[in-house]
């Protein structure tokens, strides 16, 4: 019982997250479905993307009301997104992609994100997203619209293999290549990421098992947790957030790391164990 109590407040606060500094709560749903609630690293991917796109749809309805949402934009991006994203998730159900493989994966994802809020968050006068703009490679304009596509593959195919949303991709993008304005570009990227991570699920469906009963009530708590962070964000300054969030992320980076190495020599212990035995055995 305690164990699915600080489950359920860690997806309130995956919520609160998104509902406080616009990101980064996507992050949370892997490690708190593996390493708290016990779930296998596939099948916690695949939820992750179910429980991440409802909370981003949630989330896209204030933007809708506001006007801040391009749908044709959001077509043409997410359709790219989309397809990497169910490509990325039949590449995961494959044999020789393991869990450990995803977790390291999302581990070295969750250190570029980490990085991106640390240095969001320690430019002074310059604000994050002009920051976040300056981190984004320069684009060739005159391919504009094939390098929005390119991109979108990639980070559908990312979502795909480890449940990472890609929103610190996903806005850059809108701006600088779909020449969308910064507060439309973030209201069309959550659209872009209910989208991509439909795709992602479907991929897995059927495939990996899943906890719908863990996977609804999941929903329920981070889409009750975006309200609270949307409250909060009155009183809490976005760059000390940012800042403890991007250190916070380095040390679950560090932590998954450090499980998954110890997984690994396990497994090549055991491994070298076993071709020891059949050598005496054929000797």
């Amino acid at each position: 019982m305690i164990i699915w109590i600080i489950g359920h407040f860690l997806a309130a606060a995956i919520g609160i997250s998104l509902g406080l500094i616009g990101g980064g709560g996507s992050i949370l749903a892997v490690p708190t479905l593996v390493y708290v609630m016990g779930v296998p690293p596939k099948s916690a991917i695949a939820m992750s993307l179910a429980i991440v796109g409802m909370v981003s749809l949630v989330g896209v309805l204030p933007h809708w009301k506001l006007g801040n949402v391009k749908l044709k934009t959001a077509a043409m991006f997410g359709l790219s997104t989309m397809v990497g994203a169910y490509l990325g998730a039949r590449i995961a159900t494959l044999p020789f992609v393991t869990g450990t493989m995803q977790m390291v994966l999302f581990a070295t994802m969750m250190l570029l994100a980490a990085g991106f809020m640390i240095r969001k968050s320690t430019h002074g006068e310059i604000s994050s997203q002009q920051v976040e703009l300056e981190l984004y490679p320069k684009p060739l304009c005159k391919y504009c619209w094939l390098w929005l596509l390119t991109e979108g593959i990639a980070v559908g195919v990312l979502t795909g293999l480890v449940g990472v949303g890609g929103g610190f991709a996903i806005v850059p993008a809108l701006v600088l290549l779909a020449k969308v304005p910064m507060k439309q570009a973030i209201g069309t990227s959550l659209l872009v990421i209910v989208l991509n991570s439909v795709a992602g699920f479907l991929g897995y469906f059927g495939r990996v098992p899943l906890d719908i009963n863990l996977m609804v009530s999941f929903m329920v708590a981070a889409s009750l947790g975006i309200f609270a962070g949307a409250y909060l964000v009155r009183f809490v300054k976005a760059k000390q957030l940012q800042t403890g969030f991007g250190y916070f992320l380095l040390i679950m980076a560090a932590f998954i790391f450090w499980q998954n190495w110890h997984k690994f020599q396990s497994a090549k212990t055991a491994s070298n164990y076993q071709n020891y035995q059949e050598q005496g055995t054929v000797s």
